[in-house]
């Protein structure tokens, strides 16, 4: 079966939020978070600290799942979540396994 990495990223506020959301779906055996920086062109956005920083504090989800799993996460986020600017993307996964 083919797989998808689905990536998430968003405000650790909203991270907290999706955490929870994820974590009560049948269909989500498991996921990554991991903090990170968000770096861009966004800076009318950004708080005067951030300016400062150069970057936004942000989180990114790592959720590896079945295709048809992972466009039911994106839809059912698009309706539960819309309007939090959450960005995401997803590319196929050409291997998985553990060591």
């Amino acid at each position: 079966m083919t797989y998808q990495l689905l990536y998430l990223v968003m405000p650790p506020q909203t991270a907290d939020l999706v955490t929870e959301w994820l974590l009560d779906r049948p269909d989500v055996p498991g996921f990554t978070s991991v903090p990170a920086a968000g770096h861009g062109s966004s800076e009318h956005s950004m708080t005067v600290a951030e300016q400062v920083a150069g970057y936004t504090a942000k989180t990114l989800l790592l959720i590896h799942l079945p295709p048809e799993a992972s466009q039911s996460v994106l839809d059912d986020l698009g309706k539960d979540f819309s309007g939090s600017g959450i960005h995401h993307w997803r590319v196929p996964a050409l291997d998985q396994g553990r060591l």
